[in-house]
Parts: C-alpha cells; structure tokens; sequence
C-alpha cells in the first residue's frame, strides 16, 4: 500500500526539500502541504492521509494544536518533525497525542523510515529525546496508575510491558508467540481502555511503572 503523507511546515524551503525526499521515496506519495496548523487540519480532512508530518513552530494554529485536534479526530497519526528538541515541545507533543517525535537534522534515509514506521502503527523517538524521557522519568516521583490499567487481560498486560521496553509489533509478536494483526489488536484494546492516543504515550506509562 502507498503511504499518503501531508508535509506541514511554514518555511517553504524546508517543505520543498521534505517532499522531495518523502516523494523520491518507494511506496511514499506527498498527498499536500500546508504552511500552518489550520491549513493542516484542512489538508488531513480533505485528503484522509496516513500520516502529518508536522511542523512544531507555525503561525496561527501551531502544529501542536494541530495535532491535538487530528488525533482527537482520529484522522491521522502524526510525526512531528521540528528543530528544535526542548522539553516543552516533546511533552506538549506526546501529551497531544504525536505518534513520533523527530529533529529536522534526522537524515533522508531515517526520516523515510520514520514515517513508514509512523504509518505502520509504530510510534517513534529522536534518540535525543528518548534519552532525556528516560532521565526525566527516572528522576521522577512514582506515577500514579492509570484508572484503566486494573480493565487489562493478562495479554493485555504483556503487551503494555513490551511497549514500555520499545519494541516493535513484530518484536512484541515474537516474544508473545502470536501474529502482529493480533498484536495491533491488543494494543488498539490498550489504548482504549487507558484513554490514550497512541502506543508512545503507552510506552510512557509502561516504562513509568515499571
């Protein structure tokens, strides 16, 4: 299946040169663009893409607004593609429901793969991120647990484990020696019933918790 991408970010420059790499892509297609939030929410409503690769800083309705409100709607996933790696940014994005988070210095061939992953269901990190969550949860008071974690199967369970570990459906499915539709079915189930947006606010929480 083709992967339909809208490209949101309000440097014209910078968007050229996304689309470039995301359409000269295998299996890719740069459905539209947009150079602000509103403009975003628009294109994804109009076009139904698999993925927003967004912007953080736009005028008007900025890309974590956006993104709160695709997510919210169920659209689309969303990787967020921003220079800048602050803290604020990263837990404003993941909080909105971001199935990744990447820098605008990641390079083609891993900015390819970053949304094919997003498209796959997967969620993903800027590894200069992953490390300051870790550091951040670490020295962190203990969580509370989510008011959902006591509705999870046994299944339901092993599955959150292996997402606060990292790994992806295939890794999850071989560790649980079932299918990966299975695995996405358990994780969906998850998502639900601990009223989150997507698998890296899972992880989060599994890796919170220990």
């Amino acid at each position: 299946m083709t992967i339909r991408v809208v490209v949101a970010d309000d440097h014209g420059a910078v968007r050229t040169g996304i689309v470039m790499i995301l359409s000269g892509a295998d299996g890719i297609e740069v459905v539209g663009e947009a150079a602000d939030g509103a403009a975003a929410i628009r294109q994804a409503r109009a076009l139904a893409p698999d993925v927003v690769l967004m912007d953080v800083r736009m005028p008007g309705i900025d890309g974590i607004s956006a993104t709160r409100t695709l997510v919210a709607e169920g659209r689309c996933d969303v990787l967020v593609l921003t220079a800048f790696d602050l803290d604020e940014y990263v837990y404003a994005a993941l909080r909105a429901g971001a199935a990744g988070f990447m820098l605008k210095s990641v390079d083609s061939a891993r900015l390819v793969e970053s949304v094919r992953v997003v498209a796959d269901g997967e969620g993903i990190l800027a590894p200069q991120v992953t490390r300051r969550l870790i550091a951040a949860f670490a020295a962190s008071a203990p969580p509370e647990r989510p008011a959902g974690l006591d509705q999870l199967t046994d299944r339901e369970r092993d599955v959150l484990g292996c997402l606060g570990e990292g790994l992806s459906n295939a890794e999850i499915a071989a560790r649980l020696f079932i299918g990966e539709t299975t695995v996405k079915t358990h994780v969906s189930r998850v998502l639900t019933k601990l009223g989150l947006h997507s698998r890296v606010q899972a992880a989060l929480i599994a890796a919170e918790l220990g």
